[in-house]
């Protein structure tokens, strides 16, 4: 019925609003990982994290020390959204379409999680570090078609095997064997 204005199952196609030069979009995607990893290495490591991590830990006992749960969990569920919803803009403007599949799809997802795991779960470096190793691995890997993804989530169990933490869990036991 809205197929007209929306685009359909094909989606609306978005103008390059940013810009249409790779250089200068790359540079802001890069401005905009930056910025969001200094946001959230600073909320960690200020008293606001702290008490997020309380509540993570052990949400009975942040309550008996006097913390509002819900207002902080609040606040993290926003933050997310916040971060989550302009990873989702740049996204669009990246692929030059909106559309339910390029949007909510369950692939991006896994991916996201996979980062995060890989990386190394509970820090902002091991997402970075998870996301690059995805991305290169694929672009490696990319001859090989379908398979890359089997190979890759193959190298992906056996860093999660070898080491729970991920790659930042087996760099800081590297540096831990040297000191």
């Amino acid at each position: 019925i809205f197929a007209g204005f929306t685009g359909g199952e094909i989606g609306l196609a978005v103008p390059a609003v940013i810009s249409v030069n790779a250089v200068v979009n790359y540079d802001v995607a890069l401005a905009f990982m930056v910025s969001s990893a200094l946001l959230m290495y600073w909320i960690s490591h200020s008293p606001l994290g702290l008490i997020l991590q309380a509540i993570g830990q052990d949400r009975v006992a942040a309550e008996a020390m006097g913390f509002n749960v819900v207002k902080y969990k609040l606040f993290a569920f926003g933050v997310s959204a916040f971060f989550s919803g302009l990873a989702g803009a740049f996204t669009v403007f990246y692929l030059g379409t909106a559309s339910v599949g390029t949007v909510v799809a369950v692939g991006v997802a896994i991916q996201v999680i996979i980062a995060a795991v890989v990386g190394g779960r509970r820090t902002i470096v091991g997402a970075i570090i998870g996301a690059v190793f995805l991305i290169l691995a694929g672009e490696v890997l990319r001859p090989l078609g379908d398979l890359n993804q089997l190979i890759v989530a193959a190298i992906a169990l056996f860093v999660l095997l070898a080491a729970p933490d991920g790659f930042v869990g087996m760099l800081r036991r590297v540096g831990e064997r040297r000191a």
